[in-house]
């Protein structure tokens, strides 16, 4: 039986504070992602705690090249494209070219259960929206980054 990764942090772990209630682009306060995303990314945690139950927004700055398997969440997911182009698609694999590309002001909703992935091919900042507590669900357990 797969088991969900969930974010189960304090604020504090991000290297990154919410913003109380204001902030500007050059402000904002990145730190790593959690260990539960591939390595490479950076978070800010722009409203609520993705640890606890409530609506938390993050924004995830990823590199250029960057890849997000296919995975779900218990809750639906709410993604707005800031910078960059990001591609995304559903399904249970990763597949490049079933996947459409969003830029800037671009939206997707994955609905709670759905199987989707990610990527950027040239970098790539994305505010995500949804119900904590935050946990995710790697289609292949062999995706996870946490259990490597």
């Amino acid at each position: 039986m797969l088991k969900p990764a969930v974010l189960a942090l304090g604020l504090g772990l991000l290297g990154a504070t919410a913003a109380q209630a204001q902030v500007n682009a050059a402000d904002v306060k990145w730190g790593p992602a959690p260990p539960v995303f591939p390595q490479g990314a950076r978070m800010a945690v722009m409203a609520g705690d993705p640890g606890k139950a409530g609506l938390f927004i993050i924004r995830l700055k990823m590199p250029a090249d960057y890849k997000v398997p296919a995975h779900h969440h218990p809750t639906d997911e709410n993604v707005t494209v800031i910078s960059g182009a990001f591609s995304l698609g559903m399904g249970d694999t990763l597949d490049m070219k079933k996947a459409a590309t969003l830029t800037a002001g671009g939206f997707a909703q994955a609905p709670a259960g759905m199987n989707h992935y990610g990527f950027t091919a040239k970098g790539a900042v994305v505010e995500v929206a949804a119900q904590g507590p935050f946990a995710m669900t790697y289609v292949n357990p062999a995706d996870d980054p946490t259990h490597k």
